[in-house]
């Protein structure tokens, strides 16, 4: 998980992430359209996401494919976030429990 939160930790890295997410499947020339930043800065990039299983390449002739592969952010948010969501959740439904017994009374 170290390696998904410093790949997160970078702009350049989560805005890859957002190019590929709008667009799945996507050569680094054409990641490189929408990118402020040298082919050589973006392999880096994309090799850190990869390393972080965020990006998952797949060659498709002499084309290289990169893929976003959402499952880290997901047991992220299921780790860290999803247990304080949890708890809000439980007040809220014990908020609407006594304020329906009030109304009952």
């Amino acid at each position: 998980m170290d390696n998904v939160f410093k790949a997160l930790a970078d702009a350049s890295r989560r805005r890859l992430l957002d190019l590929l997410r709008a667009d799945n499947g996507q050569t680094l020339g054409r990641l490189c359209e929408h990118l402020d930043m040298t082919r050589q800065a973006a392999t880096k990039h994309l090799k850190l996401l990869e390393e972080a299983n965020l990006v998952v390449t797949i060659w498709r002739g002499r084309e290289k494919l990169h893929y976003l592969n959402p499952v880290p952010i997901h047991e992220i948010a299921d780790r860290w976030i999803g247990q304080f969501e949890r708890h809000r959740l439980r007040a809220l439904d014990d908020l609407k429990k006594a304020l329906e017994e009030e109304n009952d009374v």
